[in-house]
């Protein structure tokens, strides 16, 4: 297997110098790449080559999982958006994301990049990512913005509303984007310069393999003295994939969500300490492997209006491609 490197916002770093829990690191010196699960647990790796490059390539081939099992299957996963639904009907939330965790066995030593050859031919993504460390490697064909950093300017770019094509995305989707949009807000707005934050796009559509997403954009400007951790504490973890309020969502979802989310949701991306710039995703459409196990994380935002037999299509939807391409594999 490849010793630890990461393959990220077109950079390949090798030469590993650190590991650490300390998010204030990132404001500190060096390259670092970043893991962050949903549930809190911070990776940060720091690397001394870093070069724009190409992934690596595998050093063997990719064998994919023959089956996978879900935390939630279609009837556990609808009786959840219904509990959801009684929880708004009742005022504790406007929405909230149910989630659930597909899991499989490798049949024999995985080589992370064989994995994301794969995903980067069938399923290009704008922040695909590979970062390899001992005992776990995540790939990433995340098309979701979680925050980006240039200097003291900082934006965000959530999702919400996915279809097949633009025509399926209903008034439901535009609402939920706008909720989330004014979640954002609100959490840049804790750390940021009075003023200074603003959404310089609202829902727009974009174009996936396979799918549609809206997507908007909120930009912001640090207050002074807000570093990396100031940041997470005010915004992670992400409110596309949370819900609002985010608090009350994150109750609902520890009840009821069986399997840790872990880098699924999360954050997973690059900081250029000593340029103070940064790109994180959303870890969704993320793979993580680790101890001879492949997980791979799919949900939907519930509101009032959802049906739970779409919303189990939708998670569906959004897997569909990504487990496919997982599941296959190539003869040596």
């Amino acid at each position: 297997m490849h010793d630890a490197f990461a393959h990220v916002g077109g950079r390949l770093a090798t030469g590993l110098r650190d590991l650490t829990t300390d998010l204030s690191a990132l404001d500190g010196a060096g390259w670092w790449a970043v893991v962050v699960d949903f549930e809190g647990k911070v990776t940060c790796a720091r690397f001394d080559r870093v070069r724009p490059a190409p992934p690596p390539a595998p050093r063997r081939p990719w064998r994919g999982p023959g089956h996978w099992h879900t935390s939630l299957d279609r009837a556990g996963y609808e009786a959840g958006v219904r509990r959801i639904r009684d929880h708004i009907g009742r005022g504790d939330v406007y929405q909230a994301n149910l989630c659930r965790i597909l899991t499989a066995e490798l049949p024999g030593e995985a080589d992370p990049a064989a994995l994301a050859a794969r995903l980067a031919a069938g399923n290009p993504a704008p922040y695909a990512a590979i970062i390899h460390l001992p005992g776990r490697s995540v790939v990433s064909a995340s098309p979701e913005l979680y925050l980006s950093r240039d200097g003291d300017v900082v934006e965000s770019r959530p999702i919400k509303g996915t279809g097949r094509t633009p025509g399926d995305l209903l008034e439901k989707d535009h609402a939920e984007n706008v909720m989330i949009v004014d979640l954002v807000r609100n959490d840049l707005g804790r750390v940021a310069e009075v003023g200074s934050v603003e959404v310089p796009e609202l829902c727009v559509v974009e174009r996936h393999p396979g799918l549609v997403h809206l997507v908007s954009t909120v930009r912001a400007r640090l207050a002074p003295g807000a570093g990396w951790p100031e940041l997470f504490a005010a915004t992670f973890p992400p409110g596309s994939v949370t819900g609002a309020p985010k608090s009350s969502a994150l109750r609902i979802i520890d009840m009821l969500e069986p399997a840790p989310r872990g880098p699924y949701c999360g954050a997973v991306g690059w900081v250029d300490a000593d340029r103070r710039r940064a790109a994180l995703a959303v870890g969704i459409r993320t793979f993580w492997i680790e101890s001879g196990l492949i997980r791979f994380g799919t949900g939907a935002g519930i509101t009032w209006h959802s049906d739970p037999g779409r919303e189990w299509q939708e998670t569906e939807l959004k897997a569909a491609r990504l487990i496919a391409l997982a599941s296959g594999s190539e003869e040596s």
